[in-house]
This record gives C-alpha cells, sequence and structure tokens, in this order.
C-alpha cells in the first residue's frame, strides 16, 4: 500500500544559533574566549537543529517525502522553528506548548577547535508518547527518533516513555530507526542505566543509528570511563580496535537490533546487521534485498575534507544518506556511500543542512572517486574492496 510519507522524524529539535568565527590559527579555545575579553565574530547562522532538522530536512532535499514530529513552546523561537520546517515538509506532527520555552542551541565553532555547545532543552524535556500521532505514523513507512539521551522524560524511569514511542511507531506498522546523543557522565543523563534503557527498546529498533562512542558508554560505561582517564580523555574512535567495534555490534544485535552502525568521524562509518530471518518482524520499509543487506559488516572511509566548515549535524546527514539508500531500494555498499558523501557535503559549509545537494546530484558525486580518510585497520581478517571502496569484516560475503 502506497504510504503519504516516506518516513516521519521525531524526536529533539531546536533553533541553532551559530557565529561564524574568522580563522586566528588558535588551537584551543582559551587562546579566544576568555572573561573581560570581547571577541569579535562574523555574521550568525540561523537554522533549525537537532536530528528532526537535521536528519529530516536533509532527507527532503534528497526527494524524501517527509513528516516532521516534536515539541516546541509557544514563544517566537517556537513559531520561527515551525515556519522553518513546515517549508522542508509536513509540519503536522509539531505541537506547540503554550507558555513553554522553545529549545536553542548556540554553537560555538571555531575553525580547528572541536565544537562546543550552549544549549537549552526548553520543551524537548517534555516531549512523550502523547506527542505522537498513531494515525499519522501509519500513513509514513518508516519512523526515525533522535537524541534520547536529550530529552528528560524521554530517559526517566529507565526509558519507559521511549519505549511506548517506538512500541506506537510499530504497531503503526512503520520500520523504525533511532539514533542517540552522548552524555555527560555527570548530568542526569549520564547517571541513568542505558544498557537497561536498550534493553527495553532494541526489540522495537530496526536500524539502531548510534556513535562509537555513545554505545561503548551505554553498554559499557566502567570501561568506557577508565579509557578515557587513561588516554586524558581523547577521542577514542582512533583507539578502539575493529575487535572492539564487532563486539560492541554484536551485543547490540543480540538485545534485538536488526541493524547497527557505529558511526565514527574522519573514520568513517561501520554497519552491522543481523541474519535474513530477523528481518522478518520489520514494518513497511524492508531491504529491497535482504539477501545483500543481511549478516552483513562494513565499514565505509570518509571522504577527506578540503576546505572544512563545520562538524555540526554531520553524523545526521550521514544518518540521512543511509537511510535514503535503504527507504529507495538501493544496495548496503550503496547506501553506506551515500551515508559517508552526505557527511562529507555537510562539513564543508558552517550549518547542518545547507550542504547537502539534490538527490540527482547527490548520486553523481557519490559515484565519483573522492580521496578516502585511511580507516587504518591492522586486523587481517578485514578485507578492502577496490570495486565498493569499502572494509569488510571476517564474516562479510565480500571477505570471502
Amino acid at each position: 500500500m502506497e504510504k503519504a510519507f516516506d518516513i516521519m522524524v521525531a524526536g529533539h529539535l531546536c533553533i541553532d544559533i551559530i557565529p561564524r568565527f574568522p580563522d586566528t590559527g588558535a588551537s584551543s579555545i582559551a587562546e579566544i574566549m576568555r572573561p573581560g575579553k570581547l571577541v569579535n565574530v562574523e555574521e550568525a547562522m540561523i537554522s533549525t537543529g537537532g536530528p528532526v532538522s537535521n536528519t529530516g530536512r536533509n532527507m527532503k532535499v534528497l526527494g524524501n517525502r517527509v513528516c516532521f514530529c516534536a515539541r516546541v513552546g509557544g514563544d517566537e523561537l517556537g513559531k520561527m522553528t515551525i515556519a522553518m520546517l513546515e517549508k522542508s515538509g509536513n509540519a503536522e506532527g509539531v505541537r506547540g506548548v503554550p507558555g513553554a520555552a522553545s529549545s536553542y542551541t548556540v554553537v560555538v565553532a571555531p575553525p580547528g577547535i572541536d565544537r562546543i555547545f550552549l544549549h537549552n532543552p526548553g520543551t524537548n524535556n517534555t516531549f512523550g508518547s502523547d506527542d505522537l500521532n498513531p494515525e499519522l505514523i501509519a500513513g509514513c513507512r518508516h519512523f526515525h527518533f533522535g537524541y534520547p539521551p536529550l530529552m528528560q522524560r524521554i530517559y526517566e524511569s529507565d526509558g519507559e516513555e521511549l519505549r511506548r514511542v517506538f512500541q506506537i511507531a510499530r504497531v503503526a506498522g512503520a520500520t523504525t530507526s533511532c539514533d542517540m546523543a552522548l552524555p555527560d557522565p555527570d548530568s542526569p543523563s549520564g547517571r541513568v542505566n542505558w544498557r537497561a534503557i536498550l534493553e527495553k527498546i532494541l526489540p522495537f529498533i530496526d536500524i539502531y543509528l548510534p556513535s562509537l562512542e555513545e554505545t561503548f558508554f551505554m553498554l559499557e560505561p566502567d570501561e568506557f570511563l577508565k579509557m578515557k582517564r587513561d588516554h586524558n580523555d581523547a577521542d577514542l574512535i582512533d583507539i578502539l580496535t575493529p575487535e572492539d567495534y564487532s563486539r560492541l555490534a554484536d551485543q547490540v544485535l543480540s538485545l534485538g537490533a536488526k541493524m547497527v552502525s557505529l558511526k565514527s568521524g574522519h573514520r568513517g562509518f561501520y554497519l552491522k546487521t543481523a541474519s535474513k530471518e530477523a528481518f522478518n518482524s520489520m514494518g513497511a520499509a524492508r531491504p529491497g534485498d535482504p539477501d545483500n543487506w543481511s549478516s552483513r559488516e562494513l565499514w565505509a572511509p570518509a571522504f577527506q575534507v578540503e576546505k572544512f566548515g563545520s562538524a555540526t549535524g554531520s553524523g545526521d546527514s550521514s544518518i540521512a544518506g543511509l537511510l535514503t539508500g535503504f527507504l529507495r531500494g538501493h544496495s548496503i555498499e550503496q547506501s553506506l556511500r551515500y551515508a559517508t558523501c552526505l557527511g562529507w557535503q555537510n562539513v564543508q559549509v558552517f550549518d547542518a543542512v545547507s550542504g547537502v545537494r539534490p538527490w540527482e546530484e547527490t548520486a553523481a558525486m557519490a559515484a565519483e572517486k573522492h580521496p578516502l580518510i585511511e580507516v587504518k585497520i591492522s586486523s587481517g581478517d578485514w578485507k578492502w574492496s577496490d570495486e565498493y571502496e569499502i572494509w569488510s569484516g571476517p564474516g562479510d560475503p565480500l571477505s570471502r
């Protein structure tokens, strides 16, 4: 049966205010921002942010029929948010709450320095299953939810509200996916039992799309924190081995997901999938070729970037690429290529949405040869495919 929408994108939504910093050559934020100092910046980008915007609006650019679902305040920021989304899809599922304050984020992203976010969660903290319209979801092939760790009501009570969200989407007949955010270990979100939450929600999630560090923290928090201390709080993307990736992915699949990513920034996009039999319980949007998508372990390198803008929303954009390939019935190898191509498009601009190109242009870009960032896989069990420009794990068909 034909659906009205390809995807509903639900969850965290805010307004992003992103001042542009001149390139001073500074290597740390302390060189730029000090107490009592006036910092001159250039024009600011103002855009909707969060996965509802970043993934949803980019999927619209790629030609998908998109429906948004979120909660905003009745203030001017809320009105601005809804007006921006209405230009990119159906905002019928976005609820305005009179008297409540909308969410916003100030993104501090000087050139060459990792981003700092000044964030007010606003109405994201009160979003819940009662904000969903089951009839609207029933008109969508796929349901995607983003950033549970940034939404208080969603993660409280061991994620019971999040379980309800995905249960509603599953009953409505949609295929489901979920993206995460890395909680601050010292915050209320960082102190909840995320493994217990994953045990509740993953049986209802077909495609689980977190980053490597998010998954490591949620499944093995003690080991995550120890490794962070041992490596002076360094990014663990370059430290964890392919065997670590496989171990973490296997845990997620054992808890019920059909597919799991471990997004890894400059180290690319890792994806592992369950057996074809596991796909039988998926909703309206199943893989075009289940044999191609099942029992796979692949690692797509990131494209090299000549002129870097900002990494804001790059993970959300890569998800838009992957899900678009999936919903269009493309192969898993091609869909991963779209994921890395969208991430590459995104990081060349300052905001999270203006860099993504329409589908025909994106497909042509993905088909071109691009310099790739070396993934640095030392394990001899992983094989490189020149045809697909992708690494395949020990049990993957490409490695045989």
